[in-house]
């Protein structure tokens, strides 16, 4: 197994190196596991996909901060791969209040995460989001572990669908010494290839906000340097779970048998 400084140099060089980074989001250690046995390069954890697993309604201060850093954790010790971390807006709005949440993220294996300007109610001031972005830049360059840090500005999925100030933020954060940037919410590649050709630094986009109708190779030739989907695959493994429990309880049906994965394929892939 690797150890966290190896994972959090190969997540750091990767970003360095030609090709779209593909980073989908496992819940626990089985979907990590089972992910990593796809060859995907690296994982990120998904706020969303905690809480549906906890049984409980996402973004409303449901998950606390050791739940979220425990979840962290038990994905990153769960395969050899980098790990990029959720970690909401650090559950702090004090600059270095929020940045300790990356060092207690580093603790735990992960290799990078994200800090958001949003405040649970609000999107924070710019010179305040700015602040939180330096604070943790300044954070992530004093752990013991490289550490790829990204900014994220939440305007796009908080109801501020202002572009101009989600690019302002995105070059601030940039400035601040901010690793990647990222701005949920971003849809078509005209409006992808306008906010990556805006900053310097690696874009992430998420696709549970993009057209699912794009592609990886058709987001990395406007400028996309990283891809996750958030809570998605959660959503989509919880579509497949109702589906089946709906025919089971409305028609007494169990042809959903024939879709799930084997016992025999698990093993092996649980058993590394």
């Amino acid at each position: 197994m690797r150890t966290p400084a190896e994972k959090g140099r190969l997540f750091r060089e990767r970003h360095s190196k030609p090709g779209i980074i593909l980073l989908p989001n496992p819940w626990d250690a089985g979907t990590a596991k089972l992910l990593a046995s796809l060859g995907f390069e690296a994982l990120a954890t998904t706020s969303l996909g905690m809480s549906n697993a906890l049984g409980r309604p996402d973004g409303e201060g449901s998950v606390s901060r050791a739940e979220l850093l425990e979840n962290c954790r038990v994905i990153a010790e769960a395969t050899d791969l980098p790990v990029n971390a959720d970690l909401e807006n650090g559950y702090a709005d004090d600059p270095k209040e929020a940045a300790t949440i990356l060092r207690d993220a580093a603790a735990v294996g992960i290799s990078g995460g994200s800090i958001e300007d949003w405040s649970g109610e609000k999107i924070y001031d710019f010179n305040h989001a700015v602040e939180r972005v330096a604070a943790g830049v300044e954070m992530a360059r004093s752990l013991d572990v490289p550490f790829t840090f990204t900014a994220r500005t939440e305007n796009l999925i908080r109801g501020r669908v202002d572009l101009d100030d989600t690019i302002k933020r995105l070059q601030a954060f940039e400035k601040a010494g901010a690793d990647v940037l990222y701005a949920p919410g971003l849809r078509d590649l005209a409006t992808m290839k306008l906010v990556a050709s805006s900053v310097g630094k690696p874009l992430n986009v998420v696709m549970s906000a993009g057209d699912p109708d794009l592609t990886a190779e058709q987001m990395e030739a406007v400028g996309v340097k990283r891809l996750s989907v958030g809570g998605a695959l959660s959503r989509l493994a919880l579509a497949a779970f109702m589906k089946g429990a709906r025919e089971m309880k409305d028609k007494g049906g169990f042809t959903w048998m024939r879709d799930t994965i084997s016992t025999k394929e698990l093993k092996p892939i649980f058993r590394g």
